[in-house]
């Protein structure tokens, strides 16, 4: 018997695609709420770097702790595996949250969140290089900037006749995406051999735990925990836990062409549900050019004729 159409391979993608993408929009507000709910300044790296760290440390912990309630066997790492799923740790979060956070500190948010969808650009031009079945095609090609125009409308301000260009502000947000996007092919690699969900939550113990370390080390720290912001951040370790797992898995099962495009849906989900529980307008024409415009680029990629 064949499936019922609406679960098909394809729209699975598509769908478990979205879903991480609307968890990690809604870290946009999440985060905002975060800072002010701990006393993190704007300026503030190291503090954001312990905020960040706990979120991902506990949600690796909390993978694992899962795979071991589900009778799966945590215990892998070995000879062969080690420091190599130590790299995807500290590349994946890390070296490339540092970046970013410190990028963010030297330029505008508006700026960031455009320069954030680079990593879609990077993840299909480094594919088109790496795996031979996952070119560029003339319909990645314009779904990407389709897409990508979309970003830059939904974040359209002032700021972007602004074209002042930095190696510490709008440089390292440009190489924390690119590291991103090198470790995301890294894991898919990886995840060939191991369990997506177990490599998921070492990845996110490893990289949360050496950005709290570089936290406190460069004199951050983190106060203000209360029923609230503890809160607040018990949602953030269940979606990072539940995000990156399921794109690990989307990885370790299609093209990283066909799956990165997705991420121009996260400063998508993050405008409007910043807009819903930041109080911020919503009812913006450019929200619904932007929701228009990535849908379309997103179509073009996925919709190209090529199996997943």
């Amino acid at each position: 018997m064949n499936p019922h159409p609406f679960f098909s391979e394809r729209r699975v993608v598509v769908l478990m695609a979205t879903f991480c993408c609307l968890l990690w929009g809604s870290a946009y507000p999440a985060i905002k709420s975060g800072y002010a709910l701990f006393g993190i300044a704007a300026g503030d790296v190291p503090a954001k770097m312990l905020f960040a760290g706990y979120r991902f440390m506990f949600a690796g912990l909390a993978l694992l702790a899962l795979s071991m309630f589900m009778r799966r066997n945590i215990f892998i790492l070995n000879r062969g595996n080690l420091w190599s799923t130590c790299l995807f740790g500290l590349t994946m979060t890390t070296l490339q949250y540092i970046f970013f956070y410190v990028g963010l500190a030297y330029t505008t948010g508006v700026k960031s969140s455009i320069l954030n969808a680079t990593t879609t650009f990077f993840s299909v031009l480094l594919a088109h290089f790496i795996y031979r079945n996952d070119r560029l095609t003339f319909n990645k090609i314009v779904g990407c900037l389709i897409g990508f125009a979309g970003v830059v409308v939904v974040n359209f301000s002032p700021d972007l006749l602004d074209f002042h260009f930095t190696l510490l502000g709008e440089g390292f947000v440009v190489i924390g995406m690119f590291i991103l996007s090198a470790a995301s092919i890294y894991g898919k690699k990886l995840s060939q051999t191991m369990d997506s969900v177990i490599l998921s939550g070492y990845q996110l113990s490893i990289g949360g735990f050496v950005l709290i370390v570089a936290g406190y080390a460069a004199g951050g720290k983190l106060n203000g925990f209360t029923l609230e912001s503890t809160a607040l951040l018990a949602y953030m370790v269940i979606l990072s836990a539940v995000s990156y797992s399921l794109w690990t898995a989307l990885l370790k099962y299609n093209r990283v062409g066909q799956v990165a495009v997705f991420n121009l849906l996260i400063p998508i989900f993050g405008a409007v549900l910043s807009a819903i529980f930041l109080g911020e307008s919503i009812l913006e024409w450019k929200n619904v050019a932007a929701l228009a415009l990535v849908c379309g680029g997103i179509w073009l990629v996925t919709w190209s004729g090529e199996s997943p």
